[in-house]
């Protein structure tokens, strides 16, 4: 019995040079193996993928199966219902697009539920920090704001915001910014969302034993949830965001474990939800906490971020930003991180363990997510400060008592972020001419031959950052300019892609415009919800004139080459739905060869939609991305030699104002 004990403890050794191109992860994982610890990496090297289930080739949603429809002919077997494996895949797909938009949905709806105590006085600690935003946001969907009070408009745009949730007929409010096009194809195909609370519970409905048999049918309905969060639940959260913390400018920030800091209070927030952090910013300045973190010897307190919140506070107020979801558990290992608190999404189970065995103190702070055996602290918006206090005491306490050696990997990684829709109009025009024309006209003389959002995960299922890093540098390398969000960004940003030096590694064109706009090549606009901004630019592009009258007709391309969550799903069918070729990477959910699989990778293209596409390998990938980008830059006839001429400042003088 003893010796089952030792071997339960003993860590498999992993070839780490196999595992991640992070060079502080790397270190850390080093340091777990010595110190017996496991860790997210160790698990997935010991933990095989189910092969039926990756390729969602089984159904277990009655007490009939789980059946398995594994065969070299898909279509030689049924379940015991006789559900075909079109209709299985798509109903596990369809249910992974309802998890994924469920979460962006709550996220959006809390941030909603947040602003409405705000601006009726009921919550003291947050305010409106970007009125101008909430004007604009306002008159975009319909809402008067000439002559009014902020209050009032804000109490307009809050009950028509709700409507994104709550309603069950009609069109949720951010349609209106759809361009015309697009939303023609979306209200033919019946893909316009109404409520995302009905479309997610519709298409779980759906998707019950003996409801929806038809894969194109439950399509149609992933299509309009997903659609729901993109344009509803993530939008909504993005720009509430913008207006209660303000909107993000480019900030110069640091990345990476090197952040940390041995002789200060360290303090980890890691998540998706904004309100927790910015509460946690005024905690660790406050006066009295900073004196007694000096009493208890640490020369000050440092807080550092993690995941998407910390994605959040990178690009809004320059918060250093310790490393990706890969990151969460080896950081820890440290010895440094005094206490981490969590929200929700994204959040392993495995950190309670990994805390234990450096004393970290760890804290949840959400109704909505509990990990056995973790303290809970619950963040009440109304009195944000007695949370986010009593982590920065407890932090305090653990510094004063550190029993564990410290190892801090040496690595910073400086670059620029903040990147947000306002801000690349700004960049591009100017205060009174703000415009995308000079991106559009960049593209059209063939300077930028497109623009790609990279975003998403990493996955320890393949070496962590270096799809995200490969891919983005190829596209770069051929002109193409990158925009990014979440864990994705934080990957480029350590690879020293986020400073306006990175555009050397660009192809000539894309290098001269960023030489002439003092941008890097690749540029950070926030977290996974904030791939809106990304909807929202791609909606300005086409507003803008140029590249066509639809998002399907724009030289344009998405990937997630690391995805590992169902938001992940939800987030790549929106972005297709909309008219985008996307791409995921490690692996995908479907056995390619079906009806299903082909509905989905040219199928949907053919109606006037986007499609989805595949590939393991980061140049493929590229290559797949850029042949994309060339076939819709063909049918807008750019394929041809044009004269390249960059906007200058008299260029940009002729323009009409905005």
């Amino acid at each position: 019995m003893e010796k089952d004990k030792a071997k339960e403890k003993e860590t498999k050794k992993l070839n780490i040079k196999e595992v991640t191109t992070c060079d502080a992860t790397a270190q850390m994982l080093r340091k777990a193996e010595r110190d017996g610890v496991e860790t997210a990496f160790h698990r997935a090297a010991d933990m095989k993928a189910c092969p039926i289930g990756a390729d969602s080739a089984c159904c277990k949603h009655c007490a009939m199966g789980p059946c398995r429809l594994i065969s070299k002919d898909p279509y030689a077997k049924v379940g015991v219902c006789g559900a075909t494996i079109d209709t299985i895949q798509s109903r596990n797909f369809a249910r992974m697009i309802a998890a994924g938009a469920a979460a962006h949905t709550d996220h959006g709806m809390s941030m909603l539920d947040l602003f409405r105590e705000v601006v009726n006085g009921h919550i003291k600690d947050y305010g409106i920090k970007d009125p101008i935003k909430l004007e604009a946001v306002a008159r975009e969907i319909g809402i008067e704001t000439e002559g009014r009070e902020i209050k009032d408009i804000a109490l307009d745009l809050y009950k028509e915001l709700e409507r994104t949730y709550t309603q069950v007929e009609g069109e949720i409010p951010f349609a209106k910014r759809v361009p015309p096009k697009t939303l023609e194809t979306w209200r033919k195909h019946g893909v316009v969302p109404r409520g995302a609370m009905r479309e997610i519970m519709e298409l779980m409905h759906r998707t019950h034993m003996g409801v929806d048999q038809h894969y194109e049918n439950i399509t149609t309905q992933s299509s309009r949830t997903a659609l729901s969060d993109g344009w509803g639940g993530s939008m909504v959260a993005t720009e509430i965001s913008d207006i209660l913390f303000g909107t993000p400018t480019p900030v110069k920030a640091e990345v990476n474990m090197g952040c940390l800091k041995e002789d200060q209070v360290n303090i980890i927030i890691h998540g998706h939800e904004p309100n927790l952090f910015e509460s946690m910013l005024d905690s660790v300045n406050d006066p009295g906490l900073i004196q007694a973190a000096k009493e208890a010897g640490a020369n000050g307190i440092n807080l550092v971020g993690m995941c998407c919140s910390g994605a959040e506070m990178l690009c809004r107020h320059g918060i250093p930003h310790a490393g990706n979801f890969m990151s969460t558990e080896a950081i820890l290992v440290t010895g440094a991180v005094d206490a981490m608190g969590v929200d929700v999404q994204c959040i392993k189970q495995g950190l309670a363990k990994v805390a234990d065995c450096y004393g970290t103190r760890l804290f949840t702070t959400n109704p909505r997510c509990r990990i056995e055996g973790v303290e809970h602290i619950q963040f009440h918006e109304d009195k944000a400060r007695e949370c986010t206090d009593a982590i920065v005491e407890h932090a305090i306490i653990r510094f004063k008592n550190r029993k564990t050696p410290v190892e801090i990997p040496n690595i910073r990684n400086y670059g620029i972020h903040g990147f947000s829709h306002e801000y690349i109009n700004y960049m591009l025009g100017g205060t009174f001419r703000g415009s995308y024309t000079p991106l559009n006209d960049n593209i059209i003389n063939g300077r930028i031959r497109g623009v790609a959002g990279v975003v998403g995960c990493t996955n320890p299922r393949v070496k962590q950052d270096y799809v995200h890093v490969e891919l983005v540098k190829e596209l770069i390398r051929n002109d193409v300019l990158v925009v990014q969000t979440g864990c994705s960004q934080i990957a480029l940003a350590k690879a020293g892609l986020y400073t306006p030096e990175a555009a050397h590694l660009a192809g000539s064109g894309l290098r001269e415009v960023c030489e002439t706009v003092g941008m890097p090549p690749v540029l950070g606009v926030g977290s996974c919800v904030d791939n809106s901004r990304i909807l929202i630019a791609c909606s300005e592009m086409v507003r803008v004139g140029g590249l066509g009258s639809s998002i399907a007709d724009l030289p344009v391309a998405g990937a997630a080459p690391e995805w590992m969550s169902e938001k992940a799903i939800s987030i790549g069918q929106y972005f297709v739905a909309s008219g985008v070729f996307t791409v995921f990477g490690v692996t995908f959910p479907i056995v390619e060869g079906t009806r299903f699989h082909q509905h989905l990778f040219d199928g949907l293209e053919s109606l006037g939609f986007g499609k989805w596409g595949f590939a393991v390998d980061p140049h493929e990938m590229a290559r797949m991305m850029i042949s994309h980008i060339d076939k819709k830059r063909k049918a807008l006839g750019l394929d041809k030699t044009r004269e390249r001429v960059l906007m200058d400042m008299a260029a940009r003088q002729k323009l009409e104002a905005a």
